[in-house]
This record gives structure tokens, C-alpha cells and sequence, in this order.
């Protein structure tokens, strides 16, 4: 059986979401972000202390269709942004259509209707983010940054940026407190 879980987003939280499994004694046959897959549904008892374990973590778990469908189009956005070939200029439309089975048309107007905002204003707040992490966290030129983004140009990078947060990429690189944002909070 497959469960679908909300603000999957790291490697920490398939971790924290086995340990909320193995706590209430169930081996799950994977668990990947967003989904779980198990042999046997959950009882009544197992539902509820899974789900408050998971809450801990800022997780919830998802049960109707459109919240499933809005989760793996996040989970695509994530994927694309965190785990997509560096350098490989795949246009995220063309992504996201392949990896659903939906056409992008279809999942714009979808994630529109349901969360209040477009898909494109919110993969670019995902990607300024992805940004500002590799800008605090990592020792990487914004050269290697737009590159590993798949933004056209430093410029873009740059420009995007700045639209966003106010600041150019240099200037949040002098910064010396952490202005980033989980992606639940988005």
C-alpha cells in the first residue's frame, strides 16, 4: 500500500518518517520523499501515532487526490532542483510533464487553482532557496551555482535573485545571518 506524505523534502526526513515507522513496529518495503509503500494498511491505532509522530517533523500525511497530485508536482520541483543532471539545460515543463504523465498545461492550471499561486513563482521561490543554500553552505562560485541550477546565465541567476529577495547574490553572500527559508514554509 502506498501513503503519501506532505513537506517531504531531505534525506533527514526519510529517516525521521523510518524511525516514526519502526516506532510503531512496521517495516515499510520503501520509503522515498513524499511516498511510502507498506505491506499492510495501517490499523486505527498505527494511523494515529504515526501521524503524531510525523508531525513532529512538520509532516502530514495526505489523503485526497488533489493533495497527493499537488505533493508530487512539489516532489517533481524538488527533484528537478536538488537531483536533476548539473549542466543538463532540461526545460522543467518538459520535466515535470514526462515525470506525471500530465501535460504541463494541465499541472499549471492544477497547482494554480489549488494553491493560490503558479507553478512557475513557485519553482523559482524553491530554486532561490536551492540558492541561498549553496551560497551559505557551500564554497561554490555563482558561475557553478547558475550552472548547477540550470539558470541561462550568472545574469539570470542574478537578476532572478535580486527580484526575490531584494538583494543581489554577492551582497546575501556578505550577510552574515542566515536568511533561508525551509521549503514547508514556502
Amino acid at each position: 500500500m502506498k501513503i503519501y506524505i506532505k513537506n517531504m523534502a531531505c534525506e533527514s526526513c526519510i529517516a525521521f518518517v523510518k524511525d516514526a515507522l519502526e516506532l510503531i513496529e512496521i517495516e515499510p518495503i520503501k520509503v522515498v520523499l513524499g511516498e511510502i509503500e507498506i505491506k499492510k494498511d495501517f490499523s486505527e491505532d498505527e494511523r494515529c501515532q504515526f501521524v503524531i509522530k510525523i508531525k513532529e517533523a512538520g509532516l502530514e500525511l495526505l489523503e485526497s487526490k488533489k493533495g497527493v497530485l499537488i505533493e508530487k508536482i512539489k516532489q517533481s520541483m524538488v527533484d528537478y532542483i536538488y537531483h536533476s543532471d548539473e549542466g543538463k539545460l532540461v526545460n522543467f515543463s518538459d520535466f515535470i510533464g514526462e515525470k506525471l504523465n500530465h501535460s504541463y498545461g494541465y499541472l499549471a492550471n492544477f497547482f494554480s487553482d489549488v494553491q493560490a499561486t503558479t507553478i512557475e513563482q513557485y519553482l523559482i521561490a524553491m530554486k532561490i532557496e536551492r540558492v541561498k543554500e549553496l551560497i551559505i553552505l557551500e564554497d561554490i562560485t555563482l558561475k557553478e551555482i547558475s550552472y548547477k541550477l540550470n539558470y541561462s546565465s550568472v545574469g539570470h541567476l542574478s537578476a532572478q535573485f535580486k527580484k526575490v529577495t531584494g538583494l543581489t547574490p554577492t551582497h546575501f553572500k556578505s550577510l552574515k545571518e542566515r536568511r533561508r527559508l525551509t521549503i514547508q514554509s514556502l
